[in-house]
């Protein structure tokens, strides 16, 4: 068995081949898409965060917005870029969103990715501190973030409050019991991956790694987790962790998905510069008929490692389109493969 949800980017442009033109569109359908995913059986909804860009953003309003029009589905991101939260806030979002969701909530996070603008977190109003990276910011503030999700005083009250307040310290609210063990680290690199099973957080791990060996890209990424796994057992944490990788998969049952997808031109992986000193391999997308697919992903060992599979989706086809997607491989793939 495992879990299969969708991961959304949340793309909108004024073009006239796509259902989303605005970001209500986006916003709106995403509500939707969930909703309906959680009709036909898919157990998580997430959604990418980029700044700057015509894609979702500030993510809470949103997932709050998914916890309150369903009841069973997982909702959460992948990821939220530390560097550009106040940990603090956000600790009172996602308990919040949380507690709306009554424990649905997934968060991934991260130390961030090349955004649409240079350095953008500076806009937002941080700096990092004397002698830090933005990625070393990002890393810290994730650990704040974390610290703070366990509900322990820490601010001193004041002697002549507006209201009562309980002995002691006091923490942020509304604390969310039980959403400290719902946070993922989005890691690209073995090393990372590593740190994060140390801190005890669950495994994200994309479409896209750090080229660590030259070895194809499922290869790479099953290693991380192995190593991942490896790490969290020898820092004895008590609960079992959980990782999710994600792909591109379409199952080719109409003609309008061979219309759409027939000649992917993707199905080999990419390497490539993701940054001035980092090469990255990027992993395939699968499209094919059901039974072709089942026997490429038999051979996937990173999706046989992770315990969750998030499906990237075209979500500027819109609602309809997008759950006959997701339908395809609940139907004619996971049962093959034993995921259903």
């Amino acid at each position: 068995m495992k879990k299969i949800g969708f991961l959304s980017f949340g793309h909108w442009a004024n073009h006239p081949a796509y259902k989303t033109r605005s970001a209500a569109d986006t916003l709106l359908q995403s509500i939707e898409l969930a909703v309906a995913a959680e009709q036909i059986g898919v157990d998580g909804a997430y959604f990418r965060v980029h700044h700057f860009a015509a894609q979702l953003a500030s993510p809470f309003p949103l997932l709050a917005a998914v916890a309150a029009r369903t009841s069973k589905i997982e909702m959460g991101t992948g990821v939220i870029d530390m560097r550009y939260e106040n940990p603090l806030y956000m600790v009172e979002e996602a308990g919040a969103t949380d507690l709306i969701s009554q424990g649905r909530l997934q968060l991934g996070i991260s130390r961030g990715s090349p955004e649409q603008v240079i350095n953008g977190w500076r806009y937002f109003g941080y700096e990092p501190a004397k002698g830090e990276t933005d990625s070393e910011m990002g890393r810290r503030k994730g650990l704040e973030f974390l610290d703070r999700l366990k509900g322990v005083g820490f601010a001193q009250p004041n002697p002549n409050p507006m209201f009562p307040n309980p002995p002691g310290l006091l923490r942020l609210e509304p604390h969310a019991q039980g959403l400290r063990d719902r946070i993922w680290w989005g890691a690209a690199s073995n090393a990372t991956a590593v740190w994060a099973a140390e801190k005890g957080m669950n495994l994200q791990s994309s479409t896209l790694k750090f080229d660590e060996s030259g070895k194809p890209f499922h290869i790479q990424q099953a290693e991380q987790i192995r190593l991942y796994k490896e790490a969290w057992k020898k820092s004895g944490h008590s609960r079992e962790p959980r990782v999710s990788v994600s792909r591109s998969i379409f199952a080719l049952v109409t003609e309008q998905d061979r219309l759409y997808f027939g000649g992917e031109k993707n199905q080999t992986d990419q390497f490539g510069m993701i940054e001035p000193t980092k090469r990255a391999v990027f992993g395939r997308s699968y499209a094919a008929a059901p039974d072709q697919l089942i026997k490429e992903l038999e051979k996937d060992e990173a999706i046989q490692e992770a315990d969750t599979l998030l499906l990237t989706i075209p979500n500027t086809l819109g609602v309809e389109y997008n759950v006959h997607i997701l339908s395809s491989i609940l139907k004619h793939v996971a049962p093959g493969l034993g995921w259903r």
